[in-house]
């Protein structure tokens, strides 16, 4: 929050309670940030190249954050964390894994292909409040990230 104007987090997640959750989660940890969430893999890179309804620059902004679930329909995030990351303007964007899996082959395939970090879903919600806090401190306090 270099500029001290808020920054957007868009989460990728095809579960409409999980979307509810994290966006309360980050209201409860107090991110005074924009929260933006897309279905699946597919919404996510129409959104990233501001395609069909995400066409104009207002209504998507760029995100300082990328949650990404891997299970999803269309494109899984395995998929659109590939694209993200070998595409040169969208690279630089972190990309934070937050997923109910906890399978090891998991991990170890979305470090392979660039994400920043790998979080399992927490069971609770004041688990996710706390998850949510430290990955606001984390990224928008702590980390130095490329301005736009």
């Amino acid at each position: 929050m270099s500029n001290g104007e808020p920054i957007t987090i868009l989460m990728a997640d095809d579960d409409p309670e999980d979307v509810m959750l994290a966006e309360d989660a980050l209201e409860e940890a107090r991110l005074a940030n924009n929260f933006v969430a897309v279905g699946d893999g597919e919404e996510l890179l129409d959104y990233l190249h501001r395609r069909g309804e995400y066409s104009d620059p207002d209504d998507s902004p760029r995100p300082g954050l990328i949650l990404l679930d891997l299970k999803m329909p269309r494109k899984d995030g395995f998929e659109a964390l590939k694209e993200i990351k070998d595409d040169p303007e969208l690279r630089q964007i972190p990309v934070v894994v937050m997923t109910s899996s906890r399978a090891q082959e998991d991990v170890y395939k979305s470090y392979d292909l660039g994400v920043n970090s790998f979080i399992s879903k927490p069971v609770s919600f004041d688990g996710l409040v706390e998850a949510m806090q430290v990955i606001g401190k984390y990224w928008f306090e702590i980390v130095d990230r490329p301005e736009d």
